[in-house]
């Protein structure tokens, strides 16, 4: 005996151009079916809250989550009991979300679920209230799904060598550098900020340089070279060809753009 509730919705093209599209969401408690092998041409994220199972050959504990992945084979089930929320998405986006590591592939555990069913849990309020704009709705809320999934893998928030890498962005220093300060080796320090950023470490520190240098054109009357400085460049010239680069406009531009006065 088990408990099923669903909605699936059916987005057309315009839907799927804003980048993650909804195909259904649902909930389900007690002795569930075993499911496949199947294979499904688009994502869905299963959330087990509750129970244990099997997911191929690899072993399922609450709280976790499967990730079935468009074109391959899947073959699940509890081994007596679980609980679970799902929701199916497709779009254009996914790809890039995978990339940066926010979608999976078969099981990752989790520390807590509540986050995740909470988000899940308002896609279906979404679906079951089934106003004009609920397709929308429901594919914007797509997104901190996936946010809370990977707030919420276990040993993957937090994480003191990405603090510390984060505090010392700014130093004009290179990644090599880095990894020396911090006692990992470069390969190591590789694997960890890709694991958790879904960047290299050289596009993580960009980034964050990138991110100061906005602040301090938007918010002081540095000069561009000293801006350069405090975002880890001694170059002015190479600074600003980097910025340019991945900006779109030099930071004179910029500055000119979002200035808002000096801060106290």
């Amino acid at each position: 005996m088990y408990h099923h509730w669903s909605r699936y919705l059916t987005p057309d093209p315009l839907h799927l151009d804003l980048g993650l599209a909804c195909l259904g969401v649902g909930h389900q408690e007690g002795r569930l079916p075993v499911v496949g092998p199947r294979v499904l041409p688009h994502h869905v994220a299963v959330l087990v809250t509750a129970g244990s199972g099997w997911f191929g050959q690899v072993p399922v504990e609450a709280p976790a989550v499967l990730w079935l992945t468009p074109g391959v084979a899947h073959h699940y089930g509890p081994h007596e009991e679980w609980t679970e929320w799902f929701v199916d998405f497709a779009g254009p986006a996914a790809a890039a979300y995978a990339e940066l590591g926010f979608i999976g592939t078969g099981v990752q555990a989790l520390e807590t679920a509540d986050p995740v069913a909470h988000e899940i849990g308002r896609i279906a309020r979404v679906c079951r209230e089934e106003g004009p704009y609920a397709q929308v709705e429901a594919s914007s809320l797509v997104h901190g799904v996936l946010m809370a999934i990977r707030r919420s893998r276990t040993a993957e928030h937090a994480d003191p060598l990405l603090q510390a890498l984060a505090r010392d962005a700014c130093l004009p220093i290179p990644v090599t550098e880095h990894a020396r300060r911090l006692g990992v080796p470069l390969s190591e320090l590789r694997h960890i900020v890709k694991r958790l950023t879904g960047a290299s470490p050289k596009d993580y520190l960009l980034a964050i340089r990138l991110n100061r240098a906005k602040d301090l054109l938007a918010t002081s009357d540095l000069p561009v070279a000293a801006v350069a400085r405090r975002a880890g460049y001694d170059d002015p010239a190479y600074f600003t060809r980097i910025f340019t680069r991945r900006v779109g406009m030099p930071p004179s531009e910029f500055r000119a753009q979002q200035y808002r006065g000096h801060t106290a």
